[in-house]
């Protein structure tokens, strides 16, 4: 089953859950390195008036039972205000040199502090001090400011940097309380496949989804459908 997921088109009886394919063509893209960053999702969310909004994020983490995915960012910018406003929101992954993309609708909500905690703690000193130096999406009088407030931030933590202004490897630095993940919680997911002649393999599935609190949700049954390209 595993090799049909990469087969140049979707079977004739479409797959109960489409996230085990999803996850297999996100699984292939990052193997082959088919770009720089093979996880970068385009991620769409709801502004003031009903404006959407859309930037590049990667996904650390796609779980195709029960059905997530995971990125991770400052909970104060302006994607997270606005997700924490309005959760719904809609990824996109688009792998042109393996003629593949799958779309994602569903409801976002922060992940569990364990996750963010272990994912931080990943991460090299430079980043996890870049996410209590920086405070994304406000204004910036200029590059240096941004260097003298990294400084000030490393300071105030007792974090000593170096003469190019990075923190030792070891460097204890713990996760800001404004950082941690993004959870996406699939509820309409659609497949494409690039076809000659513009005769694509295309199709949707949808399913409900039910808080159960603390940011999860019971999942109903998938149900999916071709669509014409």
């Amino acid at each position: 089953m595993k090799t049909a997921y990469l087969d140049p088109k979707l079977p004739r009886n479409l797959p109960g859950n489409p996230m085990h394919w999803a996850k297999a063509w996100f699984d292939a893209a990052s193997d082959k390195r088919v770009q720089k960053n093979p996880n970068a999702m385009t991620l769409a969310t709801v502004g003031d008036g009903g404006a959407p909004t859309a930037r590049v994020v990667l996904c650390k983490a796609f779980e195709a039972d029960p059905g997530y995915l995971v990125f991770f960012t400052n909970y104060e910018s302006r994607k997270s205000e606005q997700l924490f406003t309005n959760p719904e929101v809609c990824v996109v992954f688009h792998w042109d040199s393996i003629g593949r993309q799958i779309r994602i609708e569903g409801l976002a909500a922060r992940s569990p502090a364990e996750e963010s905690d272990r994912y931080f703690s990943s991460r090299d000193a430079g980043s996890r001090l870049g996410a209590w130096g920086s405070d994304q999406s406000k204004p910036l009088e200029s590059r240096q400011h941004l260097i003298e407030q990294m400084q000030r931030r490393a300071s105030e933590l007792g974090i000593e940097l170096d003469e190019n202004g990075k923190p030792a490897a070891n460097a204890e630095i713990p996760r800001p309380p404004h950082w941690g993940g993004i959870r996406i919680w699939a509820r309409r997911v659609e497949l494409w496949i690039d076809g000659e002649d513009r005769i694509h393999d295309r199709a949707c599935w949808t399913r409900e989804l039910e808080p159960t609190g603390d940011g999860t949700f019971s999942t109903g049954d998938w149900s999916g459908t071709r669509l014409q390209p």
